[in-house]
């Protein structure tokens, strides 16, 4: 089983990360990583994620700006 995160501008078009991503073989290791490097890749020009595993939606698309409100 692989965990995978996909990495998408705001309308939802795959972008590569600013951070090379990686395969995990759990879910909460994918999402403590995605917790360690969302800022360098919404700095990076990723604006949301969406995890999969095996290629398939688990959840997403998850904003990686910080609520403004």
């Amino acid at each position: 089983m692989a965990w995978t995160w996909r990495f998408e501008k705001s309308d939802g078009t795959e972008t590569e990360p600013a951070v090379p991503p990686e395969e995990f073989t759990t879910q909460g290791d994918a999402e403590s990583w995605i917790g360690e490097v969302w800022k360098e890749l919404l700095d990076g020009g990723a604006d949301q994620v969406t995890l999969l595993e095996d290629g398939t939606k688990v959840y997403g698309p998850m904003s990686l700006h910080a609520d403004e409100g």
